[in-house]
């Protein structure tokens, strides 16, 4: 098992990106939270199998269709204990 925080930067606020990650991880089986922060970037909890986690990091570079990443910053984080994975208020 594998968690990391993801801050994704670029065109990534009112473009669907928090629905887009909340299936695309729940597809992966992924454990966690998505939600927007008001520097105007996305913030991403994910805790799941190496390879399913590796799988979403990638898939976060592109996004949604709208969506212009510029960046995604991976560091290393803890469990938080999420059920399934949810879609939480910006910060």
């Amino acid at each position: 098992m594998r968690t990391v925080r993801l801050a994704i930067t670029g065109r990534v606020q009112g473009v669907g990106y928090r629905i887009w990650a909340e299936r695309t991880a729940a597809a992966l089986g992924l454990r966690g939270w998505v939600r927007n922060r008001s520097d105007g970037t996305v913030e991403l909890l994910a805790t799941g199998e190496d390879e399913a986690v590796s799988r979403l990091i990638e898939a976060c570079r592109q996004g949604p269709r709208a969506a212009v990443v510029t960046d995604v910053a991976t560091s290393g984080a803890e469990d938080d204990g999420s059920t399934g994975f949810s879609t939480r208020p910006t910060t």
